[in-house]
């Protein structure tokens, strides 16, 4: 029996997708579970709209992340902070900081997390910061941390 998954099933199929199981596992697991509907036609036209508007949602997304790293490529951002006389911070410029300075000063919004950095920058100094924005994606930030003078 063919039926459209509505949710994934570990070791058969992701949600929106058209798999071949048995009439029992069907009628009695997947189908009274809501897993699973029967692949009529109205069933198979609805998953195919499904299909393509995920497919243009992630174009979408795509493209709106190469428009950003277009913009954040050779952007430079500068911070001013304490510092002893070694060139060490007092304190650190963390992900967080970096995306709030981006968002006051450039108008431009990126997660935290999508900031790559393997520590918080603890010293004075030009610094590059990665950002991924989306899978394969990803934009180089130029941090410049001075001494508040």
């Amino acid at each position: 029996m063919k039926v459209i998954l509505k949710q994934d099933v570990q070791k058969l199929g992701k949600k929106n997708e058209m798999v071949n199981v048995s009439d029992g596992y069907a009628r009695n697991y997947l189908i009274p579970k809501g897993l699973a509907v029967v692949a009529t036609a109205s069933a198979i036209n609805e998953m195919k709209m499904w299909q393509n508007a995920e497919k243009s949602r992630k174009e979408t997304e795509l493209s709106n992340a190469k428009k950003l790293q277009e913009k954040i490529n050779g952007m430079s951002l500068t911070f001013v902070s304490k510092a002893g006389e070694n060139g060490k911070l007092f304190g650190s410029i963390t992900s967080r900081d970096i995306s709030e300075k981006l968002e006051k000063d450039h108008k431009i919004t990126v997660d935290k997390r999508k900031i790559i950095m393997p520590e918080a920058i603890k010293t004075l100094g030009t610094h590059e910061i990665e950002i991924k924005l989306h899978a394969g994606v990803s934009s180089i930030l130029k941090v410049v941390v001075s001494s508040e003078e």
